[in-house]
Order: C-alpha cells, then sequence, then structure tokens
C-alpha cells in the first residue's frame, strides 16, 4: 500500500505513563475507503493508541499523518473537525434530545439568530435515510431500540464529513440482525470512500466486514496484514504472543499437580445466559480440582464468574454453587453460600486504595469479625496476621495503605480477603496478571494449597500455560458458550486455540463418560 492510499499513517508511536510504557513504537497504517480491524487482548494499547490519534493523549514520540498531512490534535473535538470521529462502545449521546438534537448538538443550524429545529430535523432524517434508517428525528433518542442509537451516532459522525469513523465494540449491545444491518451501513461507508477502524474481540465479525488488520500487543504493533491472508489460528497466536506449533511444555508454572481426591461437586452452571455476554455456558467444579477456563477477551469468561458470584442478572440456565440452592443474587449472598471472588481488574474492582493492608484483608469478613456493630479488633489482628504469614505479604506494617504495596503483593492482599472466607468454591479471574515471576510463583503454589485443603477453584486466565499447567480439566468459551471440554493431560495449546477461533478441537482428548463431567 502506497502512501497515497493511506488516510492514516501512524508510525513508532510511543506513550508512557507516570514512566511505565504503555505504547513503544506502535504503528497504524489505515487505507482510503477500508474497514481496518485493530485488534489485542486487554492491555495492548489499542485504546491508548485511538486516544493519541484522536487527541485524548499526546504522544511521547512518533509521526502522525491524516489525509496527506503532519497533524497533532489537541483535543478530541479538533480531530474530529478534521475528520476523525470516533463511536464508543457506550454510546455518548443525550438519551432525553431528540434524534436531531443529538446529531447537530453544539452546532445547531439558525436562522435569524434562533435554532431552525425544521432543517435540522430534515438534514438529519436525510442523513438517516442515506445509511438505511428511517425514522422520525423529532422523537426523543430514547425512545429508540440501541441498534437506532448506535445509527444515530454514525449519522452524527458523518455529519462532520468525517473521513475516518472510529468504532470501538460498536457490536457488544447487538442483537444478530442488528450486528447485520451495521455492517451493511459499513460496507456502504467504506463504498463511499470513509474508512473505519473496527474495534473488536469477535473474530467472525472481523472476517465479516474487514479488508486488513492490525494486532497489537504489550504496546507494539505485532502484525499487519490482508485478513483474507491470516487464518483464525495465526490471528490468536499473535494476540497471545504463541506459536501455534508449539506444545505444551511441562515445569513453565508453580502449581503442585497432585493426584487428589474429589470430593463433591461446588459449582455447576447449565447452559447459562445473561445476554449479551453469555448465551450458554455449562461448566462443572468439584472440590478438591482447579477447573481452567480459557477463551479471548470477550468470550464470557469474567461475566460467568460474575454470574455466578450474584454481581450479574442470569437471564437463563441454572447455576449451583456452594451451599446455594439457588443462584445467588448479590455477592453477600455468594458469599454467605461459600464462594469467594477475586476479580479481573485489582485496581478498579479489588482493592480499596484509600484502606490499609489490614482492612482490605478483612473487608468481606466484617460481619463474621462484628457483634452488635463493633469489630472485634483482637480476632481482626490474629485473621489478618495469619495472612501476611501464610501468604507471604511483603509490608511494613498492616495498617500501611494497600496502595503502596507492589502490584504483586496487593494481588496476594486480593487473595488473602478470598481465603479468609474458607470458601468451597474459589474463582480466581487473572490471579497473576501484572505481577512479576516471583510473585507469580507464590500465588500459584498458594491456589495449589488451596485446592489441596479441599476446595475447588475455577481458574480464569489468558495465559495458556498457566491454564494447562495449573488445571485438571480445562473449558473453552466462544462468544459466550462452552464450545469445548478437555482433560488437560496431553492436551495442546494448539487446540485450545483452535477451539478459541473456530470453536473446533479436533485432536483433544475429550473427557470420557465416567469422568463426571456436564
Amino acid at each position: 500500500m502506497t502512501t497515497d492510499d493511506l488516510i492514516l499513517d501512524m508510525q513508532d508511536i510511543h506513550k508512557s505513563f507516570a514512566g511505565v510504557p504503555a505504547l513503544r513504537g506502535a504503528r497504524l497504517r489505515v487505507g482510503r475507503g477500508e474497514a481496518h480491524a485493530l485488534i489485542g487482548q486487554n492491555g495492548a494499547g489499542k485504546s491508548t493508541l485511538l486516544k493519541v490519534l484522536t487527541g485524548v493523549y499526546s504522544r511521547d514520540r512518533g509521526s502522525i499523518r491524516f489525509d496527506g498531512a503532519d497533524v497533532g490534535f489537541g483535543s478530541p473535538y479538533e480531530a474530529q473537525r478534521a475528520g476523525i470521529s470516533p463511536i464508543y462502545q457506550e454510546i455518548n449521546l443525550v438519551p432525553q434530545r431528540t434524534v436531531a438534537e443529538n446529531v447537530f448538538l453544539g452546532r445547531e443550524p439558525r436562522r435569524l439568530g434562533i435554532v431552525d429545529r425544521r432543517r435540522m430535523v430534515s438534514e438529519t432524517e436525510e442523513l438517516l435515510s442515506g445509511i438505511g434508517v428511517h425514522v422520525n428525528a423529532a422523537r426523543p433518542l430514547e425512545t429508540f431500540s440501541t441498534a437506532t442509537q448506535q445509527m444515530v451516532a454514525i449519522a452524527r459522525a458523518l455529519s462532520f464529513d468525517s473521513r475516518l469513523i472510529i468504532m470501538d465494540e460498536p457490536t457488544s449491545s447487538l442483537h444478530d440482525r442488528e450486528v447485520q444491518k451495521l455492517f451493511e451501513v459499513i460496507r456502504q461507508m467504506t463504498a463511499d470512500g470513509v474508512s473505519v477502524v473496527f474495534v473488536s474481540h469477535k473474530l467472525d465479525e472481523l472476517y465479516a466486514v474487514c479488508d486488513r488488520i492490525t494486532v497489537l500487543r504489550d504496546g507494539r504493533t505485532i502484525a499487519e496484514a490482508r485478513l483474507a491472508e491470516m487464518s483464525r489460528i495465526d490471528l490468536v497466536a499473535a494476540m497471545l504472543g504463541r506459536d501455534p506449533q508449539d506444545v505444551r511444555s511441562a515445569g513453565q508454572t508453580a502449581f503442585h499437580r497432585e493426584q487428589r481426591a474429589l470430593g463433591d461437586t461446588v459449582l455447576t452452571t447449565r447452559a447459562l445466559s445473561s445476554w449479551p455476554a453469555l448465551r450458554g455456558a455449562t461448566i462443572e467444579v468439584r472440590a478438591g480440582e482447579i477447573v481452567g477456563l480459557a477463551g479471548l477477551l470477550g468470550s464470557g469468561r469474567s461475566e460467568l464468574a460474575e454470574s455466578v458470584f450474584g454481581a450479574r442478572k442470569v437471564d437463563h440456565g441454572e447455576v449451583a454453587a456452594g451451599s446455594a440452592a439457588a443462584t445467588p443474587t448479590s455477592p453477600a449472598e455468594a458469599i454467605r453460600s461459600g464462594i469467594a471472588l477475586t476479580p479481573e481488574d485489582r485496581k478498579t474492582e479489588g482493592i480499596v486504595a484509600g484502606m490499609s493492608v489490614r482492612e482490605n484483608i478483612t473487608l468481606s469478613l466484617l460481619p463474621r469479625l462484628s457483634r452488635f456493630g463493633f469489630i472485634n479488633r483482637r480476632k481482626e489482628r490474629a485473621v489478618v496476621a495469619e495472612s501476611v504469614r501464610r501468604l507471604g505479604i511483603k509490608t511494613a506494617s498492616v495498617d500501611q495503605p494497600v496502595s503502596d504495596l507492589s502490584g504483586g503483593n496487593q494481588q496476594k492482599v486480593l487473595l488473602a480477603r478470598s481465603l479468609v472466607l474458607d470458601p468451597d468454591l474459589l474463582i480466581l479471574d487473572e490471579p497473576t496478571r501484572g505481577v512479576d515471576v516471583g510473585a507469580k510463583a507464590e500465588i500459584q503454589r498458594l491456589v495449589s494449597d488451596s485446592v489441596n485443603d479441599g476446595r475447588g477453584v475455577l481458574l480464569i486466565s489468558s495465559e495458556m500455560e498457566e491454564i494447562l499447567e495449573g488445571s485438571e480439566r480445562v473449558y473453552v468459551l466462544r462468544d459466550g458458550e462452552t464450545v469445548t471440554h478437555h482433560r488437560t493431560d496431553g492436551l495442546t495449546q494448539d487446540t485450545i486455540m483452535r477451539a478459541m477461533a473456530s470453536g473446533e478441537s479436533p485432536d483433544a482428548r475429550p473427557a470420557e463418560s465416567g469422568d463426571d463431567l456436564p
């Protein structure tokens, strides 16, 4: 692709926050009239790269050329006026305003100093008609479906005469029929010469609507290719930093692989549905075993954990977990039933930065440590001291702010919060993400010790070595459904990647009828 063929050319983009690199020489090149996929796991740098482009962040280094000119936007408004419009996953419009007011918000057409509403409605309906949407633009936006609101956001972008539209997970709240309508609009826009950057974790969507793809990993551009020339397996391998031909090698994690006597079933889900994230997830965990849960970002892994923990509404299906006779309807109910969850994002969903190590460890345990509204400080300190000793939490004092600890020690604090509850089922969502090698090994040993104590563990991880080495069995989710489950003995990374990419796992050894699997 020559320079003249490009609408956007970002080269050698660097960006750091407080000395921590988020982008390390990333590049993104988008052709004119092209639908271009941008993909990568959490933390790969997708959002940072696009925010650098649209002026939310300033770049530390690198060059940006848009439509043949060097640019450096100071704000999203500047980028939008230049012809770049982002459409975010959460529709950024005003639901109480009319459709027309949303399209022309901040630049309403006027006549003799008064807003010309008739013209505004007429021009909005003409814009929407051009993308196949026929609605009354004088009605409030909130009276329309999410799909129509998505089309209104596109019409607003087109009203700026945008030459590049960024769509961040645009199908996350749409039904299949609405997704197909969106794809028709994207094809029409690209045929009219408008370029689209399409950010999605759903591989089928990328192959259905995009021409080329850029893959980011750890802030770097790992691959650029025409989608027709890149298989799903190669794409998943690039995202995860794995060779598709590599097989699992032993000894890469610190889990203790022991033969354990299995106890009662501590978790069963049957055709679990929580729209739009889950569409039929079936898994089982027994006491004394670690069960791995694999899948790409957006496959429904975390949403399944939240549903079991009572933090997400279940639409259909069955959940039996801990001592609960029915699906827990709140985290407090789940905890009382013997379920504990260590969430994926420790900073926003886990630690309470303003509290001490002691307060973070005992946060979920307070009802058991309190009587008549007063906390038994002696019991609390005994529990915390034992947790610090057992988990090897490095802290100057248990009253030290948890935010002062390293990432690995913060993760141990979260694990301690779960373990002090003495749960029957321990759900660990990315328990070793963002920690150093030493802390990772310690956390993995603690997980093994927890299972040896008779608990069941559901281990969610993006690292396939961690899943393969730490689990007796593994389930793979894809687009919210369980597509396969197998014992990990002899299971390869290639098999898991095939299941993650296409739902196929031809060379895995399936669970046998006597294995008591769902």
